[in-house]
């Protein structure tokens, strides 16, 4: 199995996600439209609503990295899904014959 490697995010990223989740879109479908795991914008929004989003220590993200680490983590989803199909076909092979 793969580990989905950690993401790190630019502080206007996390703010637009929180923001359009209480605009009225689902977490579900900003998740899936931003590329972001649900738990993780879920938890965003906790941190949004106790005003501790973006704590004033956090590192500096460039888009660059961001993009670096959207990529890698598709990648990681990808090869998952992959080996998943192949387990797949091999048993449904088997069931066949």
């Amino acid at each position: 199995m793969f580990k989905i490697p950690n993401q790190e995010y630019t502080a206007e990223f996390n703010q637009l996600a929180v923001r359009r989740v209480r605009d009225g879109q689902g977490i579900g479908s900003v998740a899936r439209e931003l590329g972001l795991v649900e738990q993780t914008l879920r938890n965003w929004v906790k941190a949004a609503k106790k005003g501790k989003l973006n704590p004033l220590g956090g590192k500096a993200v460039t888009p660059k990295q961001m993009e670096l680490s959207r990529v890698r983590a598709e990648n990681a989803r990808l090869r998952m899904e992959n080996e998943i199909l192949k387990k797949a076909t091999a048993y449904f092979a088997k069931d066949a014959l």
